[in-house]
C-alpha cells in the first residue's frame, strides 16, 4: 500500500487555495494516486456546522471563544477524515490547518501564541503535515481582489489592519521548517508548477 501523505495550503484569505488544490488534486490522480481534499474550519458534518458559526457575518464571537471553536472542528476533522484517510494510503490536501489558527488567531487577534500552539497540539494529536505550502501574497493584493469579489464571511469582513497583520504572520510563518513559501502573485499556472515540485519531492 502506499503510504498517506498530507499536505497543507495556507496563506490569507483569497490567495488562491482553492484553485490550487483542485489543481493538485488533478495531477495526483493522473499519476495514480488516490486524493482527499478537505478544508478547515470544515470537512465534516460537524466540523462544518461550526464553520457555519465562525463564518456568520452576524457572529459576535470573542477572540478566545473563537479558537476553541476552530480547534473544535480542527480535532473532528482530525479524527474523522484526516487520520482514516492517512491509514488508507491516500494523500490529503487541506485547504488550511494549524497554521492558520496560528497566523489568525494568534497573530491576527493576539492571543498568546504558546496557548494557540498547544491547542494546535492537543486538536491534532501532535499530528503534522509532510508538507506546508504558504501562498504569499502582497497587501495590495487584497485591495484588488476586494473590488472584483467583496468580502461575505465573517473573517473575509475583518478589517485591513487585522488582514496585514496576518499577511505578515505568513510571511514569519513560512521561515518554518516543513513550510514552503510559493509566491502567490503570479499567474496560476506559475504557482502551481511551483507547488507540484515540492510535492513531486515526497512522491519520490
Amino acid at each position: 500500500m502506499k503510504r498517506g501523505i498530507f499536505i497543507v495550503l495556507e496563506g490569507p484569505d483569497r490567495s488562491g487555495k482553492s484553485t490550487q488544490a483542485g489543481l493538485l488534486k488533478a495531477w495526483l490522480e493522473e499519476r495514480g494516486r488516490e486524493v482527499l481534499v478537505t478544508r478547515e474550519p470544515g470537512g465534516t458534518s460537524v466540523a462544518e456546522k461550526v464553520r457555519e458559526i465562525l463564518l456568520d457575518p452576524k457572529s459576535e464571537i470573542a477572540p478566545l471563544t473563537e479558537l476553541f471553536l476552530y480547534e473544535t472542528s480542527r480535532a473532528q476533522h482530525t479524527a474523522e477524515k484526516i487520520l482514516p484517510a492517512l491509514k488508507a494510503g491516500k494523500v490529503i490536501i487541506s485547504d488550511r490547518y494549524t497554521l492558520s489558527t496560528t497566523a489568525y488567531q494568534g497573530y491576527g487577534r493576539g492571543l498568546d501564541l504558546k496557548t494557540v500552539e498547544t491547542l494546535n497540539r492537543i486538536a491534532t494529536l501532535n499530528l503534522k503535515p509532510h508538507l506546508t505550502i504558504v501562498l504569499d501574497i502582497p497587501d495590495k493584493a487584497f485591495v484588488q481582489r476586494e473590488k472584483t469579489r467583496p468580502g461575505r464571511d465573517r473573517m473575509e469582513r475583518q478589517s485591513d489592519l487585522f488582514r496585514r497583520r496576518v499577511n505578515r504572520a505568513y510571511k514569519l510563518l513560512a521561515r518554518r521548517p516543513g513550510v514552503t513559501r510559493v509566491d502567490g502573485g503570479r499567474s496560476v499556472g506559475e504557482i502551481q508548477n511551483d507547488i507540484r515540485a515540492s510535492v513531486a519531492k515526497l512522491l519520490r
